[in-house]
């Protein structure tokens, strides 16, 4: 409305209404009881639901979410503590799930008392797609990326390429005594080949690797050692204890071989 004296718009009750109910984003207000005093027109969408449906009934018989009558109500959280509360939930209307973030902050009154709270949400739902889509990419490459192959009866090989850090090894692992219990497994060949460095903390993660394999009743023989791979190592002073090596993958695959009393033989 307008002061008629000064001419400048000043807010009221049904003008600061008129705006909260325009905002593009559902927004919601209880009293202490819980019991919904205001939804503006696009909280009223979100559940499908008139004024005069909505008007008075408990936020969370309308809404339906996960926390909803539990310790996680930012709602609960924001008039018990006075502060706002922000977090993310799915709210359950007529059967849809549909995640949100959504955020409470407590309404006080002239005196200063908690007299209810304010609620807007957000619907997530492409923001979690995305997500899902990018976490389920991430384990295609992973698995793309440490492959465990078995090359003949008995013996797997493990090319590694790339950058190994703590999390990359740490999946290498699972990826690899998951393949030894599939395949029954006696040997299993690390090439390391594509490895672009070996320091201290590639070298320790392939010695527990080796020490994994072996609790599981299986040898490791590591190829693909370089000259300046090999060097790398003397200086750093790493002992990779009594684990087998071979420059190339070849010649891991004769030492298999041979530890598995295999013979190969060129037919006339």
């Amino acid at each position: 409305m307008h002061d008629a004296g000064t001419g400048k718009q000043t807010f009221d009750g049904e003008f600061a209404e008129r705006v909260l109910e325009q905002i593009p984003t559902p927004i919601m207000a209880v009293n202490k009881n819980f019991e919904i005093i205001f939804m503006n027109a696009e909280g009223r969408t979100l559940v499908g639901m008139s004024w005069e449906e909505i008007n008075g009934r408990s936020c969370y018989d309308v809404m339906n979410s996960v926390h909803c009558n539990t310790p996680e109500c930012c709602m609960s959280k924001a008039m018990t503590s006075g502060s706002p509360c922000m977090a993310r939930n799915e709210v359950n209307i007529d059967g849809r799930k549909i995640p949100i973030e959504y955020s409470a902050t407590p309404f006080f009154n002239e005196e200063g008392e908690i007299v209810g709270g304010l609620e807007y949400v957000l619907d997530i739902t492409e923001r979690v797609q995305a997500e899902m889509r990018m976490r389920e990419q991430s384990r295609t490459i992973q698995e793309i990326s440490t492959p465990a192959i078995s090359l003949w009866d008995g013996i797997v090989v493990l090319p590694i390429v790339g950058v190994v850090d703590s999390l990359r090894a740490k999946q290498m692992m699972s990826t690899m005594l998951i393949k030894i219990k599939e395949v029954s497994a006696k040997i299993i060949i690390l090439d390391i080949q594509g490895v672009a460095a070996v320091d201290t903390a590639v070298a320790n993660h392939l010695i527990k690797i080796t020490k994994a394999t072996r609790l599981m009743g299986c040898r490791c023989i590591i190829s693909g050692i370089s000259p300046a791979v090999a060097e790398a190592l003397v200086q750093l002073g790493i002992d990779l204890g009594d684990v087998a090596t071979n420059a190339t993958l070849r010649d891991a695959l004769a030492d298999a071989f041979a530890q598995l009393h295999f013979e190969v033989r060129k037919i006339k």
